[in-house]
């Protein structure tokens, strides 16, 4: 019998890690396939290491880099005939074929990330199965930060959980969408550390708890702190903190409170109870890098909350807003930089049926026989205003460019100020009938500062003085931006629209450049170098998501760093000329 969710994992995986390999290490040459009496349009990698050619067959090819892949061949490199081979055995001879030659350290890491493809393929399996027994809701916020079954499109391992295990995904998983209650601690006063922009750590906690605040009994000199029930497991078990335990200043309350369910990112809960969403550490290894909010993310975050506040950023386009981590509350252990009861508190307006909803799960791909998110959007836009569905998808993408791009660099032009702006992170009100009316933006691991505003900044918010990699120089600021902003999420839309046949992506690319020209020539300051940038730069710059696995780097830990590539800029003239020139190639 045939496992329709089973087949879609496995594609789905193939195309992550393939394109992944495309964009960092061999884009490929393209070719016909014919079968029968027709021809498929393909594209060919040579494996030397491996003595091994694949053949790829390309359903819907993206000027943005994310394309659909139908079926895969290959033979050996002296040419013996073509057979169809499965997609996991195509992605561990692209794993074995990435490197010419292979030490016991590379060999180790090898087996690592293959390991990590075949779990992040058997969760995406689990996740479709459960889609398909219990339906999620129809819409909203919860459920499209629920429903990315499938993950980043351009990570080779992007739904492995190392450090969950199988019966802890259904409780924590987020596409599970299992719910529990946070785990309390008592501290002693004298350990605890806070920060607040608005209000106390304290109330926060307090209005977590809600009617429950009074189920806990809570001693003279000690503040409660909330906590994931993994990262409590976890902390239990470490000598420092049951050294703690012993001496009476550190008591584990137990579970209490209304019930959270994991956002999109595992480690940020929500709850429709809730006025705050508690953002945990986490003892589990998400796709590139174990998640641990470090000191410097939670000044970070109180301070960016108080900056914006004070400077009038708030309030600058009511087109943006934000979701401020504007609180956290920890506990110091003598000799360590975090403890691991580090939790922040992001701001949460949201309730769960709100149709604010995730770039990444508007532009994700569909589970089998579904429409994507964001065509069925489009479909209902067509449909209330009597629009051709490329006329609907060009209202869209034009109201969704006033609300991120216009508004997103023109904060950076003014303010030198710059978003982490990825998929994840950019949340869109859909609230006017689907079309975008205003992004909200999430994250304090996310801000860039340019140094030309230092001094200014901090004579307005001195606190920012003392939190590390906040202030940047503009042209490593424009470098990145241009990747969050554009090449992550924008480029996803792109892609998106044009895989579901709802308007070509070059259309879309040319309202993209438009809109950059104008922005050019009307923006007076580094706005204008980054909107200029984008449309001459023959390459831009993008995560190497795959390098890093194949580094086994956590990019995240201390000394660790993100790896980036390039590849050809369709924004430009010289990726145009690569698009025709492809394009003439499987023509001839």
């Amino acid at each position: 019998m045939i496992d329709n969710n089973q087949i879609a994992a496995e594609q789905a995986t193939f195309r992550s890690f393939a394109n992944s390999y495309m964009r960092e290490l061999d884009s490929g040459t393209p070719i016909f396939h014919r079968i029968g009496d027709r021809n498929c349009d393909c594209m060919e990698l040579s494996l030397p290491s491996r003595n091994v050619v694949l053949r790829i067959e390309l359903k819907s090819r993206s000027l943005c880099g994310m394309h659909l892949f139908g079926r895969i061949w290959m033979r050996g490199e002296t040419g013996t005939a073509w057979r169809e081979i499965e997609p996991l055995l195509a992605i561990h001879l692209m794993v074995l074929g990435a490197r010419e030659t292979a030490s016991a350290a590379h060999r180790q890491a090898d087996v690592e990330l293959f390991e990590r493809v075949l779990q992040s393929c058997q969760a995406t399996k689990r996740y479709l199965d459960a889609a398909g027994d219990r339906p999620p809701p129809a819409s909203g916020f919860l459920a499209a930060e629920q429903s990315l079954y499938f993950g980043h499109p351009l990570h080779p391992t992007p739904k492995s959980l190392q450090g969950m295990t199988d019966w802890q995904q259904g409780v924590y998983a987020p596409e599970l969408r299992g719910s529990f209650q946070l785990i309390y601690f008592a501290s002693a006063e004298g350990l605890v550390r806070w920060d607040a922009a608005r209000e106390t750590a304290m109330s926060i906690v307090e209005a977590l708890l809600g009617s429950e605040a009074g189920a806990l009994t809570v001693r003279d000199g000690e503040a409660l702190i909330p906590m994931h029930p993994l990262q409590a497991e976890a902390l239990m078990l470490e000598p420092a903190v049951r050294a703690l335990i012993a001496s009476g200043k550190l008591r584990c309350l137990g579970p209490v409170g209304p019930l959270f369910t994991a956002t999109s990112s595992v480690r940020t809960l929500y709850s429709p109870e809730a006025a705050w969403m508690p953002k945990f550490s986490l003892p589990v290894r998400i796709t590139n890098s174990r998640r641990v909010n470090r000191r410097h993310e939670l000044e970070a975050g109180v301070a960016v909350a108080r900056l914006f506040a004070r400077a009038g950023i708030d309030g600058f386009d009511p087109r943006l807003g934000f979701l401020h981590d504007s609180a956290y509350l920890t506990i110091d252990i003598p000799g360590r930089a975090e403890s691991g009861f580090e939790v922040i508190f992001r701001e949460n307006p949201l309730r769960a049926a709100d149709p604010v909803v995730t770039v990444s799960a508007l532009t994700a791909e569909p589970p089998p026989g579904a429409c994507s998110m964001l065509e069925t959007v489009i479909r209902r836009i067509a449909s209330d205003r009597r629009l051709p569905l490329r006329q609907a998808c060009l209202l869209w993408f034009t109201r969704y460019l006033d609300c991120t791009l216009n508004p997103l660099v023109g904060l950076y032009d003014r303010f030198g100020v710059a978003l982490e702006a990825h998929q994840q992170n950019s949340l869109l009100d859909l609230s006017h009938d689907g079309l975008p009316t205003r992004y909200l933006y999430r994250d304090s691991q996310g801000f860039y500062l340019s140094k030309a505003f230092q001094a200014r900044w901090q004579n307005l918010a001195p606190e920012i003085a003392h939190v590390r990699d906040l202030f940047f120089e503009d042209s490593d600021i424009q470098e990145r931006f241009a990747y969050y902003l554009v090449v992550n999420q924008i480029f996803a839309v792109v892609a998106r629209a044009g895989h579901d046949g709802l308007a070509s992506e070059a259309e879309l690319l040319g309202i993209l450049r438009d809109r950059l020209r104008r922005l050019a020539s009307e923006l007076p300051g580094a706005g204008r170098a980054f909107a200029t940038g984008l449309l001459d730069r023959p390459s831009l710059t993008a995560k190497a998501n795959l390098g890093i696995r194949l580094q086994d780097v956590d990019e995240l830990a201390p000394g660790g760093t993100a790896l980036y590539t390039h590849f050809p800029n369709p924004l430009s003239r010289a990726g145009l000329f690569l698009a025709a020139e492809t394009r003439h190639a499987l023509a001839s």
